[in-house]
């Protein structure tokens, strides 16, 4: 009990480490989230503008204004912006869209409107759902900017249009308290949720440690005997099992270390170590525990420009396992025959920093599943994944101020592709 409540701790509080979570521009970002987000602004809009206008008349209603937010909604429903929410181009325009559909045009028709009753509620409830629908970070920092700029330009616009009032004011702080409040609380559970997971996770793997370690003496008596007994019949027999179970204690001990390493997923550490690419790709080849000669053989490594980049090499490594090891299984599973170059790494320069692909002819992941593949514990492959590697590569890519692509389609292979800042010279 005392060693697990040493490596929860360890965990939970290791100084010098991660406390929160990546910002989420969508919270639970889905396709059907999105396409629902998107009908229900590009169809909500005209429909209130018709009620402030032609049945509950407010003081301002503005057509052309309704069009232009209708519009800006319905590019939540484009085909491609729902495939990829780890697209960096993706987070940004999702952000701008709700921001400016949000706070800022909210913000602006309470305004408008002199701050009248219907107005008040909405832009209460506007603070709340905002909370609801993305980070509390993004949100809180959208509804200061919004609000900020929608005043400016009515001020700009509209002088002497408007008279704060007091109790509006009080509503109005009342609702972004409560909302923060409950985006806090909210964030907090999800990454208490995770975290206790993750450490559960980490202290399973290290018990795995012991049985190992007894195989592996068995394995070592069992080869130290067979040297004492080279005439026996069976000997070439015994000492090729012996062979097997130290490569397998090895393979085992390689798959506790991927775990531990997953299993500090919200507190890894920032490092700023200089990497060269090409030894990075070409010693973590080299180390890798491949199950066979042929697995070894299809690996092909592509310098084309070696770079630079900073970060952890222990991390990067561990980074590059674990894609090897989701080619490797993807090509299981499309029953390769590991042909060489059926797993190819490539180290290139670019207009936007260096780039590490790793690109396989497997099965390919279903492109209704990528945007979802860098969550923790969601896996394309349930029956063997956790789901915890690709969001540990791409939160060690992030600390290193990269971002990780993929492009993939069903039985057409996919490509991981890092894309990583050149170290200062």
């Amino acid at each position: 009990m005392e060693k697990i409540r040493r490596t929860s701790s360890f965990l939970q509080h290791a100084p010098g480490r991660w406390t929160l979570a990546p910002l989420e521009p969508i919270l639970h970002a889905s396709p059907w989230r999105m396409r629902l987000l998107g009908l229900a602004t590009m169809l909500g809009q005209p429909l209130f503008g018709w009620i402030w206008s032609s049945w509950l008349v407010q003081p301002y209603e503005n057509f052309w204004l309704r069009g232009l937010m209708s519009l800006l909604g319905a590019t939540l429903l484009l085909p491609g912006l729902s495939r990829d929410f780890s697209s960096p181009a993706t987070r940004l325009l999702v952000t701008l869209v709700m921001w400016i559909e949000i706070p800022l045009f909210f913000s602006w028709m309470y305004f408008c409107n002199a701050g009248s009753a219907a107005w008040l509620a909405t832009v209460c409830t506007m603070i709340v759902c905002y909370y609801h629908l993305s980070d509390w970070r993004i949100a809180t920092a959208g509804i200061a900017s919004g609000a900020l700029l929608s005043w400016t330009l009515f001020a700009g616009l509209m002088p002497n249009g408007f008279q704060a009032n007091p109790v509006d004011a009080v509503l109005i702080a009342y609702s972004w308290t409560c909302a923060l409040l409950l985006g806090l609380s909210s964030a907090n559970l999800r990454r208490d949720q995770l975290a206790h997971t993750l450490a559960t996770m980490g202290i399973m793997a290290h018990e795995l440690r012991t049985p190992l370690s007894t195989a592996s003496l068995i394995g070592d008596a069992l080869q130290m005997e067979i040297g004492r007994e080279q005439a026996h019949p069976r000997a070439a027999k015994l000492e090729q099992l012996g062979q097997r179970l130290q490569a397998l204690v090895r393979s085992m001990n390689h798959q506790i270390d991927t775990q531990i390493a997953n299993a500090k997923l919200l507190q890894l550490p920032r490092y700023s170590e200089a990497v060269g690419a090409a030894s990075l790709v070409s010693d973590t080849v080299a180390a890798y525990p491949y199950g066979s000669s042929r697995q070894r053989e299809c690996v092909s490594v592509v310098i084309h420009h070696d770079f630079t980049f900073c970060g952890s090499p222990a991390q990067f490594s561990q980074v590059l396992m674990n894609l090897m090891k989701n080619a490797l299984h993807s090509l299981a599973a499309a029953d390769s025959s590991y042909a060489a170059g059926a797993l190819r790494i490539t180290v290139d320069c670019g207009p936007e920093g260096g780039r590490i692909a790793v690109a396989d002819d497997g099965v390919g992941v279903d492109p209704a599943l990528l945007p979802h593949i860098f969550k923790p514990f969601f896996s394309s492959n349930r029956s063997t994944g956790h789901g915890l590697g690709l969001a540990f590569c791409q939160q060690v890519v992030r600390s290193a101020g990269g971002s990780i692509q993929v492009k993939s389609s069903r039985a057409a292979g996919a490509v991981f592709t890092l894309v990583l800042p050149l170290a200062p010279p």
